[in-house]
């Protein structure tokens, strides 16, 4: 069986890929298994928090372990935001076939301060996946990063390129699905999932062209160097 972790930040369009790849009929899909780990290590404050933590397990090791038992099927994608990565073996990384999926901070803040409305660094992930790529590639493990608008601008293309890396076929089932809800989702679904469950594939690219909120600026400050250094490295 192959792992497949999808390393993500917030508002990043990472649960239309995990609807994607539960087209497959040769794969199965979880939802952010470290979620609860994540919350019960950190003092934030999410949307649905106290149904998160009651309802999943906070042991993260063991939570990996699992994530590695074989299947039913030959693929498991695994939707992980980056900054759950959080007081656990570094060397287990090595283990999953990884990919990244980043989003241009000037479009993800604005729409972050919805469910959180005074992110901090840590909320966009952006640093934490800068930190898992770069140990992955500094190990000479095979690693693709995904750009949310590029892959919204041309999906087929992109994630024939993300499967080619992955040494899988590309399926066109991949581009489409149903609307509504899918039985994989987390219990969060219903504070973060909307726009997902009324779609029925990747919506069209459009630029936002809002006003950026002047009291996101000093975070869109520490933010742009990690996108830039990710999306240097991100498939085109």
């Amino acid at each position: 069986m192959r792992a497949i972790s999808l390393w993500s930040g917030p508002r990043n369009v990472s649960t239309a890929l995990m609807y994607s790849f539960a087209q497959r009929e040769d794969c199965e899909v979880i939802d952010e298994p470290l979620y609860a780990h994540y919350l019960s290590k950190v003092d934030v404050h999410h949307p649905g928090e106290e149904e998160v933590l009651a309802t999943m397990n906070h042991d993260g090791r063991e939570i990996i372990d699992q994530l590695l038992i074989p299947g039913d099927r030959p693929l498991r994608f695994i939707k992980k935001m980056a900054h759950h990565w959080i007081n656990l073996d570094d060397g287990l990384l090595k283990k999953f076939s990884n990919i990244f999926l980043i989003r241009d901070p000037k479009e993800m803040l604005p729409s972050l301060i919805n469910q959180i409305p005074n992110p901090v660094l840590r909320d966009t992930a952006l640093k934490s996946q800068w930190d898992l790529y770069s140990k992955l590639a500094n190990s000479g493990a095979e690693v693709a990063i995904i750009d949310s608008a590029q892959l919204l601008m041309n999906p087929k293309a992109i994630l024939g390129k993300v499967c080619k890396t992955l040494k899988i076929p590309f399926d066109d089932k991949m581009l489409t699905w149903a609307k509504g809800s899918i039985p994989e989702d987390g219990v969060w679904a219903k504070y973060w999932y909307h726009n997902v469950h009324k779609s029925t594939g990747f919506q069209p690219y459009r630029k936002k062209d809002d006003l950026f909120p002047d009291h996101l600026s000093i975070l869109l400050d520490e933010c742009e160097p990690y996108y830039k250094l990710l999306f240097n490295h991100s498939i085109k």
